[in-house]
């Protein structure tokens, strides 16, 4: 497969799933400043959902305040915001373009027609919030059946392999930035854990993963911190998981390197990564500290993705 070929399959699945992502987050922090403030507390929601983007400073370099209109207009359809849905959705239709023939037909018209169908949305503007979740609803839908169209459809081949590492890769860095902003940004100091501002957000981020009832069902307890980071981190079983992603990518790295009869620094440091998760516990996690142990996450699959761009896709 052309480098070229293999660049596009690896960003438009990044685009798609970055896109989710964005809704899913808008999704839950509109959830949560629905509630009343003796329950919601004070903290600014809508910063939270740029922090756990992370692109705080960016935003208000073209914006004063972080409220409802300005962060789901940034996140939404900002051209000024190079990850805004618009545009996630737009580079991933360049993608596929380019990549046509490596696509199944199925995975094609879900991308062609989201496009299309999002241009209407945009000119027709976004103005009750009954439309907005409609809208956050449409855009995880393109995710599902785009995700559920390549599964189903696209042969076991470098073309799937290279498009489930650029999936695994932006999942595993939206799960560690939305549970960083919860432990080291997101609640105030003086709140007190266990209350009803410390529930209601650990729901939120529980929802943006869609791992609120998978929790229940595994641990069958109320919400805990440290068995939601348990959870987001170490659980193999939850798709979202850190731990799952970094198996996935092992998995289709390894492939790769089977099918192009050699191993590289790629599958190197993906099992370098993926063993330290499995011989991590949470308990020496809480020790070191949650946030210094996902910065150090965060940088390790960013090296990765600069890997996979140095030794496959350049």
């Amino acid at each position: 497969m052309l480098s070229r070929t293999a660049e596009n399959l690896f960003w438009l699945a990044r685009y798609v799933e970055r896109a989710e992502y964005l809704a899913r987050t808008m999704e839950a922090t509109l959830r949560a400043t629905s509630l009343p403030d003796a329950y919601a507390g004070k903290t600014n929601e809508w910063e939270s959902a740029l922090l756990t983007a992370g692109i705080g400073d960016a935003f208000y370099e073209v914006h004063q305040e972080a409220n409802e209109r300005t962060v789901v207009d940034y996140l939404s359809f900002s051209r000024d915001n190079p990850s805004s849905i618009r545009n996630c959705i737009e580079n991933a239709r360049l993608n596929s373009r380019s990549v046509r023939t490596a696509l199944t037909g199925e995975m094609w018209d879900t991308i062609n027609s989201a496009w299309i169908e999002l241009q209407q949305i945009w000119q027709c503007g976004v103005r009750t919030r009954e439309e907005l979740a409609n809208f956050l609803r449409f855009v995880q839908e393109i995710s599902l059946r785009f995700d559920g169209s390549a599964y189903r459809t696209m042969l076991r081949n470098d073309a799937y392999w290279f498009s489930r590492l650029g999936l695994h890769l932006e999942r595993a860095d939206n799960t560690a930035r939305i549970l960083d902003v919860k432990y080291h940004m997101l609640l105030p100091e003086k709140e007190h854990v266990g209350g009803p501002l410390d529930y209601y957000q650990w729901t939120s981020i529980l929802r943006s993963v869609s791992a609120l009832t998978a929790y229940h069902w595994v641990y069958r307890e109320t919400l805990k911190p440290w068995l939601i980071a348990d959870l987001l981190i170490l659980n193999e079983t939850l798709p979202r998981s850190l731990a799952s992603c970094y198996g996935n990518l092992v998995r289709n790295l390894d492939q790769i390197g089977v099918a192009y009869g050699r191993q590289g620094a790629a599958q190197r440091h993906a099992r370098g990564v993926r063993n330290r998760l499995g011989h991590s516990n949470m308990n020496d996690i809480f020790q070191r500290g949650v946030h210094e142990f996902i910065q150090e996450f965060l940088a390790d699959n960013s090296r990765l993705g600069e890997i996979i761009s140095k030794q496959y896709l350049l």
